[in-house]
């Protein structure tokens, strides 16, 4: 399956934003540092992957980003980032910008809780002998500046509160296993 052949069950239809991540292996996996050495992957050092976007529509005021795990071994996934108020301008974002103690974080945006209630990027944590994992990296370009919802809130209410103000969403599949 192509990315921009995924199916957002439930969402409006909108234009499609192109997602390219950087730094990935050959064969589109994550590199080791991009794993968790939170959840206690060895070699894990929960670096987030530079990620960059194209086609943004007219009327962008601002971008989210999520990354998140639907074979994670729970009934409803697992969110391991997520990311509110990117400045429209922006189209990129470096390397290691999930790490809430580094500059890479572009002013004004605002690192939500993660499904572990953490305000960074946690990387990739398949069980050990699991199938690869497919980790969805999705962008959407919404028409308001700032989205209204608490800055404890979890990923999933962050997206409800998205509906009625995307413009354009993509989203890129990087594969894990250990």
């Amino acid at each position: 399956m192509k990315n921009e052949d995924i199916v957002f069950n439930n969402l409006a239809k909108v234009p499609y934003l192109t997602i390219s991540v950087s730094g990935l292996t050959d064969d589109g996996f994550f590199q080791q540092k991009n794993y968790s050495g939170i959840f206690g992957v060895e070699g894990g050092q929960d670096i987030s992957p530079e990620i960059s976007w194209t086609n943004v529509p007219a009327g962008t005021k601002s971008f989210v980003v999520t990354m998140y795990d639907p074979d994670a071994p729970t009934e409803s996934g697992f969110w391991h980032w997520s990311i509110k108020d990117i400045p429209a301008d922006i189209t990129t974002l470096s390397e290691n910008a999930g790490d809430i103690n580094s500059d890479s974080l572009p002013e004004k945006a605002v690192a939500m809780p993660m499904d572990a209630r953490m305000n960074r990027y946690v990387g990739a944590a398949p069980a050990k002998g699991d199938q690869p994992h497919p980790y969805h990296i999705v962008v959407t370009a919404l028409d308001v500046d700032v989205l209204d919802v608490s800055p404890d809130s979890t990923p999933a209410f962050m997206n409800f509160n998205m509906i009625g103000h995307e413009l354009a969403r993509g989203s890129k599949i990087v594969y894990a296993q250990l």
